[in-house]
């Protein structure tokens, strides 16, 4: 490395792994679950003639493949890097929130047309079996939230697994209240309605996740991470010229990166030292911002203008 081009501390993927790896335990009960919820619902919604039953199997199967994808994304995020993929496949996590999202919508969508259906083409649906099997459906969902709900805080994947069984409670909710709808006045039009307010749930949620998940892959700022900021306490530092090339995004849940070419006066870089200056670099960002992972090319004064140079 030529003279001037320095880098500060470097992390690669955290050493327990990625920040849903902790949670993968939990996300084999979570999905065991939800398959066996599924298989519930779908006798359920036969037997009872419910459409919201149904909807909300429907749900249960997406929700089963997106756990399951969830899982085999964590298998893949935690191995090791390597010549040819430097950050390993950290990012097979953003990929299974996409596919997430894309299912959820996807699910939201079939739920809306088939309500709308049974709007035009009433059913009778038998509110108490609708009930148990919705009390059921309630019960499970509220374990598996139970298990995730730590781990949506630190993980964009596990958030994806957790906003989807947060969909299923909500949705076995909106079951049990449509048969006792049906029960109390005899309007079998609840359960569309009911399967209407799944659809509404599932789709809102998954447009936030999907946003979330759009801006890791277009290497978007971190959150919590002001790139203007950044700069500006960088150029507080003493012997500090200019800041260019600083660029801040995020690998995959957990580990944001940041990189930056500092221009520092060649009399301080003298006077100090790179391995100070780098130290310094790295003590301002680490006491402001969440950045797990920093790089920083020290350049002397005049330096950009060699590059330059050189470039034409």
């Amino acid at each position: 490395m030529g003279a001037g081009h320095d880098h500060g501390h470097a992390h690669g993927v955290p050493a327990g792994g990625t920040a849903s790896a902790a949670y993968r335990g939990r996300l084999r009960v979570a999905l065991s679950i939800t398959l066996a919820v599924m298989v519930v619902e779908i006798v359920g919604g036969v037997l009872a003639d419910s459409l919201a039953l149904i909807a909300d199997a429907a749900h249960m199967a997406t929700d089963a493949l997106g756990l399951g994808m969830a899982l085999l994304a964590i298998h893949f995020a935690n191995r090791p890097p390597s010549e040819k993929r430097t950050f390993g496949y950290a990012r097979a996590e953003i990929l299974a929130a996409l596919a997430n999202c894309l299912l959820l919508l996807g699910v939201g969508g079939y739920v809306l047309y088939e309500a709308v259906q049974r709007f035009l083409v009433p059913a009778g649906t038998a509110g108490e079996l609708t009930v148990v099997f919705g009390l059921i459906g309630l019960a499970a969902n509220s374990v598996s939230l139970a298990l995730l709900m730590r781990g949506r805080r630190e993980s964009l994947n596990v958030r994806g697994a957790f906003l989807e069984v947060a969909a299923d409670a909500l949705g076995s909710l909106a079951v049990i209240v449509s048969a006792l709808v049906i029960l109390v006045t005899g309007w079998q039009a609840a359960d569309p309605v009911a399967s209407l307010v799944i659809a509404l749930m599932i789709v809102p949620r998954a447009w936030r996740l999907l946003r979330e998940t759009l801006d890791v892959l277009l290497e978007a700022a971190p959150k919590g991470v002001d790139v203007a900021r950044v700069r500006a306490h960088i150029l507080a530092l003493d012997g500090v010229e200019d800041v260019h090339d600083l660029h801040a995004w995020t690998i995959t849940s957990g580990l944001p990166v940041l990189s930056a070419h500092v221009v520092v006066r060649s009399d301080v870089l003298s006077a100090i030292g790179h391995e100070k200056m780098l130290h310094e670099l790295q003590g301002c960002l680490g006491d402001h911002f969440d950045v797990e992972h920093c790089t920083f090319q020290l350049e002397p004064s005049g330096h950009a203008a060699h590059e330059a140079r050189l470039c034409h």
